[in-house]
């Protein structure tokens, strides 16, 4: 594990401070006056000077960077700018660089796993769109967990396989929901989980729960199970609200339809028609949740 505030310390201080120190001798102030100016050691002004510290390629060739230590450096030497504010002015820079400029991309060479997020990442934003997908991503991965344990489980996966998925807040395309990579099977009486969850990889399930959504149904999770009379009555003698929509007509249109009468339903069930596999969809706030409701199905 790799925290930013590692890549600041040890890749953006060292060379943010040399390039300072050199712009600042450039402009005629002393060994002393530069450590003063820094508020670091003569003999550190030294070794920044003499080359003795080492920096960083990307930091130092960044434009931001070079233009804030040329700024900065113009006003510490002629006293417009305090040092006081030079530092509120460098650690300005140090958190936008964070956010998708030259820090974020140190960072994720640093520490790969963050790589495979697509879009600029905001590493302090407890709102951020990349904590919140971990976030979805790991409520999945623990759903999953949750099903590869249920016993009985497989046997309620339909001919066309089931799906697992999560949806961030605001999701609106299926680029926005979490899932399983293809289908979870029942092989020889077994869930099989095919990869870690993905965003963007359930077409079917995660469209019927955006439709749901759109609807104004407040789920964020959603898995479909083979239907059969006993999951619905097990699923409603468990608490749960159980809404049918038409298999043949356009499904978003129908789910709207069901959804829109009862925003409040916790499953959505369609009996078959020609080609159509009977399946119902089981709603809920999080992939866990919905395992949970799964497990009434299963006993």
């Amino acid at each position: 594990m790799k925290f930013i505030e590692e890549v600041v310390v040890e890749e953006f201080v060292p060379t943010f401070r040399t390039m300072l120190a050199g712009e600042l001798r450039e402009r005629g102030r002393t060994q002393s006056e530069v450590a003063e100016l820094l508020g670091i050691s003569q003999s550190a002004v030294s070794k920044y000077a003499h080359g003795e510290v080492e920096t960083n390629e990307q930091v130092a060739g960044d434009e931001a960077v070079r233009e804030l230590v040329e700024r900065l450096g113009e006003g510490l030497a002629n006293g417009d700018v305090s040092r006081a504010q030079a530092l509120v002015e460098a650690e300005v820079l140090v958190r936008q660089l964070e956010r998708g400029g030259v820090l974020a991309r140190v960072h994720e060479s640093a520490y790969p796993p963050i790589a495979d997020y697509d879009g600029p990442i905001d590493i302090h934003d407890p709102e951020g769109e990349f904590r919140m997908t971990e976030r979805v991503r790991s409520s999945v991965r623990r759903g999953v967990r949750a099903l590869e344990n249920t016993s009985g489980f497989a046997a309620h996966i339909p001919a066309v396989g089931s799906n697992l998925v999560e949806a961030l807040p605001d999701a609106t395309t299926i680029d926005g929901v979490a899932g399983v990579p293809g289908r979870i099977l029942d092989i020889k009486g077994r869930a099989t989980v095919p990869g870690e969850p993905e965003f963007g990889v359930s077409e079917h399930v995660a469209s019927l729960l955006l439709a749901a959504r759109a609807a104004g149904s407040e789920a964020r999770a959603a898995l479909n199970v083979r239907y059969d009379p006993e999951t619905l009555e097990a699923l409603e003698a468990a608490g749960y609200a159980a809404v049918a929509f038409d298999a043949e007509a356009d499904v978003e249109a129908a789910v709207a339809e069901a959804v829109g009468e009862n925003p409040t339903a916790d499953a959505l069930y369609q009996t078959g028609g020609f080609g159509v596999e009977p399946i119902c969809y089981i709603l809920g706030p999080d992939a866990p949740a919905v395992v949970e409701a799964v497990r009434h199905v299963t006993e």
